[in-house]
């Protein structure tokens, strides 16, 4: 069995997240955006590459693992069961099909956590992610601080 970290930067600043990472020993980042943007500072794809690599961190994106935006919607507004349906949806997708083997087989390699905002992993796709591809997983849900 192989552990599975996830790691949401609703509350965080990009510090703290990278503190948490290396604390857990994570070899790679897997974030699990759409879209890897973000109004938060440190946060959106090339930034946060630069400071997770810069930690040696390894970081890739899988967008088809992300949720679309009607998705995201249904999420904000407390909707859990349009996020999962429109999640499992997405994961139906060819593409996502493809995403999701190539996370399985490296995180049979690497110890690996999945990024994206929620800072309530039972509140996300990363938990929906986990239910359909993980199950085998032992699973640790990293809570990054705030930091000055």
């Amino acid at each position: 069995m192989h552990t599975l970290t996830t790691i949401g930067y609703a509350h965080a600043t990009q510090d703290a997240l990278v503190a948490a990472l290396r604390e857990a020993n994570v070899e790679l980042l897997a974030d699990i955006r759409a879209l890897p943007l973000s109004r938060r500072a440190g946060f959106s794809k090339n930034s946060l590459k630069a400071a997770v690599e810069e930690a040696g961190i390894e970081y890739r994106h899988f967008k088809h693992l992300g949720t679309p935006k009607e998705g995201r919607d249904a999420a904000r507004k407390g909707n859990y069961a349009a996020l999962r349906r429109i999640y499992e949806g997405q994961l139906e997708l060819p593409e996502a099909l493809a995403q999701m083997a190539e996370l399985q087989a490296i995180v049979q390699e690497k110890r690996t956590c999945l990024l994206c905002y929620c800072g309530e992993a039972e509140k996300c796709h990363r938990s929906l992610l986990i239910e359909y591809a993980f199950q085998d997983a032992e699973v640790v849900h990293l809570h990054p601080q705030m930091r000055d």
